[in-house]
């Protein structure tokens, strides 16, 4: 499906939406939420409910998958995940489906500013093992990143290409290239697809007071692929020792590590040169990833 350019939403349009299809919602107080995100805009809709609306036409695939398969894999996971409450559809001259989701609490977290790294690298882990084990009827999606390292490769390079055309981001490229060769040279998966998040980035996961992680939402680049694409969290998230409690916890063998390690790199190669002076977040998170990546021991 194409993407077209982001289409303007605003806390007026969300109230109109929701009264003509939700009236027993109708009335209720509407919020935009500050997000990292660039597919949706989310709105938070009275105490309990939030709304998700595609910005694009591309986010529209997100929507309907939400619903199709959320609800299978809530009762298989080990913490909460989004729960669609209402389906909307287009109106008001928005084009395209939207969501109404229960509000889940909790707060991201931030890379260099956990309160508890290690129980956080074990929640994570339980997290992924989770997932793996997942076992659904019917055809599941392809992972978004979760096919063969291959299929990413020239992306990869082009952002690198694209880096060194930025001295002042400071990127060892070649350094940056020897890590994703690496991984391209790991042996591939010697088991079947497994069921994959496939989008473990901050700004997806939910904390509670403690630090310990409370929910994971966003699920729209999820399917099944190559196991590795769910260790993101150790580069884009955990320090040292908590990223070999993850890896520990989790069993991970080199070859599965070495793909991991250049899947997220080259998540973050391309981000970086996209987002640096459109979207902080997701830029700060780019960056911290290819620091951690490039000084691993």
């Amino acid at each position: 499906m194409s993407t077209r350019h982001p289409y303007p939403i605003d806390d007026d349009l969300v109230r109109r939406l929701v009264a003509g299809r939700f009236p027993r919602w109708a009335g209720l107080p509407v919020e935009r939420l500050p997000s990292g995100g660039t597919v949706n805009a989310v709105f938070r809709l009275g105490a309990d409910l939030l709304v998700r609306l595609p910005l694009t036409e591309g986010g529209v695939t997100d929507v309907l998958r939400d619903r199709e398969w959320l609800p299978l894999l809530a009762p298989r996971l080990p913490v909460a995940v989004p729960e669609v409450v209402g389906a909307g559809e287009p109106a008001e001259g928005y084009p395209w489906p939207w969501s109404v989701y229960r509000w889940l609490p909790g707060r991201h977290p931030r890379e260099g500013a956990l309160d508890d790294p290690v129980g956080l690298a074990g929640d994570l882990a339980r997290f992924v093992a989770a997932t793996r084990e997942i076992a659904l009827p019917g055809t599941p999606p392809r992972a978004h990143r979760g096919g063969p390292l291959a299929d990413l490769d020239a992306e990869t390079r082009a952002a690198v290409e694209e880096l060194r055309r930025i001295p002042e981001e400071a990127v060892d490229c070649d350094a940056a290239l020897a890590v994703w060769e690496d991984a391209l040279d790991a042996p591939a998966p010697a088991g079947p697809p497994t069921w994959l998040h496939a989008d473990l980035m901050p700004g997806n996961l939910l904390l509670d007071g403690r630090g310990r992680l409370a929910a994971v939402i966003d699920f729209g680049c999820a399917g099944t692929g190559d196991p590795a694409c769910d260790l993101f969290p150790a580069w884009n998230l955990l320090p040292a020792g908590a990223r070999r409690v993850f890896r520990e916890a989790l069993g991970v063998d080199d070859a599965a590590w070495r793909r991991g390690r250049g899947l997220t790199l080259s998540q973050a190669l391309i981000a970086l040169p996209h987002y640096r002076k459109s979207n902080a977040a997701m830029a700060r998170n780019a960056r911290h990833v290819l620091r951690a990546v490039l000084t691993e021991d």
